[in-house]
């Protein structure tokens, strides 16, 4: 079957002003559909199924989740970019991710490399670190909701698909979450920390590396049954390669007090797997890679739909378009042209870099670019003589810089910070760190270049390092701004909308000495702090 299946008759033709272009899936809780933003970044588009819309505790969930969701920014999720829980149907979109999900890229082409899985576990990790730092628990970590890109793995779904388990089971007593991939104190029913997630992970990961689940085999209540008796009956790991086997004793253990925090599991994943965990050079096997690259394609080709060109919205599928009244931030254009209205009901979810995003959430910085190749490859431009690298007039023997581009056009999410909060930002990982430690809020952290903070109804962005706009978008033009059109090196209150707007060009030079181009593809206002979405160009200077 073809990755993205052609929009049918039935389907709604738009959403809140999103145009939807084909069919990515569909499930027991909805539709996901293909869409683009405003500034012609790929969203995935879930629309959700009326049954589920009509349920008001749903609703409620839905909210909360939603706003969670917000909250969450790192490394390898797949950020939120859009909601609204207030119309006929609610509606979640997300950064889209041309990816393979993990339990597909198992049941196709079978167990991962070793070193793949090790890397895939410490980067899942890496990301379990920035979901627990906003106070939220995963619950539902499986193969499924792990999406295999060229950028490393994404972790998805710990929002909506939750709000939708709690609505079905908490009324009789269920668990959310998947019995085969629970922890001993999740099976158990006993209350959850952080450690549960990495429970999770461990299983996943012992799954992905031979293909065998440690409690053995049978259906997904034997295993679960033999997980909540851990303490007593302790999985026998002998089978499994001896790099793994170690991580494998840690992470299972019947104690959670016992199990490796996440910035503990990835660097032990680093350091037995010999492999940064950002180093995504050939990280996947050449078949998966190529299914990637085929999707990649497919998203930029979508199939054409299955039923004459009257478009209809959502909600209305023989009704001239239509939006619905509600909406969370100013909808992407239509390719005709047609009145769009702003929404007004809940505040905007914004995209992530990832972002990702996804994440989740998350922004995702380590996201394919728009156009769904991997930036960092590089490739050649109108202001570049070779892939990646940019010389000024005269080139090295006219003593000019040379520009290389370590990443171009990545998708990058500045959120708004909350109250008393403030957010360190490094342009070179690249990375946002939020804080809710106001006590350390005059420090700057090692390594960022912008700090976004709010206070007492006061948001400010300071720039740690010189920062110009720049109005071209090579890197001579970017170096150019940072020494002729500096700006101040902090922006207060309303300026924060009217000084940076949608296109504006920021640059300055690194911490690490390194040229950062960011362009604000959208701003997205929250009271008197706005979220910023961008594209990070870096470039290296020699």
């Amino acid at each position: 079957m073809a990755y993205l299946q052609p929009m049918r008759s039935d389907d709604p033709r738009e959403v809140a002003g999103y145009r939807l272009l084909a069919r990515i899936g569909e499930g027991g809780m909805g539709t996901v559909y293909l869409s683009r933003t405003r500034g012609n970044q790929p969203v995935a588009l879930k629309v959700i199924r009326r049954e589920y819309a009509q349920d008001d505790e749903f609703r409620r969930r839905f909210a909360q989740e939603a706003r969670a969701a917000r909250q969450v920014q790192g490394y390898h999720l797949v950020p939120v970019v859009d909601h609204d829980t207030t119309g006929v149907e609610p509606w979640l979109a997300t950064t889209f991710m041309p990816a393979v999900p993990l339990d597909v890229a198992l049941a196709t082409y079978g167990p991962l490399p070793l070193p793949t899985a090790l890397q895939l576990m410490g980067c899942a990790a890496e990301a379990l670190r920035a979901v627990h730092a906003a106070g939220v628990i995963h619950r539902d970590l499986k193969p499924s909701n792990i999406l295999l890109g060229p950028q490393g793995p994404s972790v998805i779904d710990f929002g909506i698909a939750r709000a939708a388990d709690a609505t079905q089971l908490t009324r009789s007593g269920g668990l959310i979450g998947t019995p085969q991939f629970m922890s001993p104190e999740h099976a158990n029913g006993q209350p959850l920390g952080p450690s549960t997630d990495i429970f999770s992970l461990g299983l996943v990961a012992a799954v992905a590396a031979t293909g065998r689940h440690p409690y053995g085999d049978g259906g997904a209540i034997t295993l679960a049954t033999k997980i909540a008796n851990t303490e007593l009956r302790p999985p026998s790991l002998s089978g499994y390669p001896e790099p793994l086997q170690g991580i494998l004793e840690q992470c299972l253990s019947a104690d959670p007090a016992a199990r490796p925090t996440p910035g503990e599991l990835t660097e032990m994943c680093e350091r037995v797997g010999g492999r940064r965990s950002q180093d995504f050079t050939g990280w996947l096997p050449e078949p998966i890679a190529a299914e990637i690259a085929r999707r990649e394609q497919a998203a930029e080709h979508p199939p054409a739909p299955a039923y004459a060109s009257t478009a209809t919205g959502l909600g209305a599928p023989t009704a001239p378009p239509t939006r619905p009244p509600r909406h969370t931030t100013a909808p992407p254009p239509a390719p005709a042209p047609a009145p769009v209205r702003r929404r007004t009901g809940l505040t905007a979810v914004a995209v992530l870099m990832a972002v990702a995003v996804t994440a989740g959430v998350t922004w995702s910085l380590t996201r394919p670019d728009g156009k769904g190749t991997d930036g960092a490859k590089g490739g050649a431009t109108a202001s570049s003589p070779a892939p990646g690298t940019s010389k000024s007039a005269g080139g090295k023997t006219g003593g000019k810089a040379t520009y290389t581009a370590v990443f171009e056009k990545k998708p990058f999410t500045l959120r708004a910070p909350q109250d008393f909060a403030y957010t360190h930002v490094d342009l070179d990982a690249p990375k946002a760190d939020p804080k809710t430690d106001w006590q350390g809020s005059s420090e700057i952290a090692p390594g960022s270049e912008l700090k976004y903070s709010h206070w007492s109804g006061v948001s400010e962005l300071k720039f740690v390092t010189t920062t110009g706009k720049s109005t071209g978008a090579t890197p001579e033009d970017c170096k150019s701004a940072t020494e002729t059109n500096a700006l101040a090196t902090e922006i207060q209150g309303e300026a924060l909308t009217t000084e940076l707007t949608k296109g504006t060009v920021l640059c300055t030079v690194t911490s690490d000495g390194k040229l950062a181009m960011l362009k604000i593809t959208d701003v997205v206002p929250h009271e008197v702090r706005p979220d910023y979405v961008a594209e990070l160009t870096l470039w290296t200077i020699s």
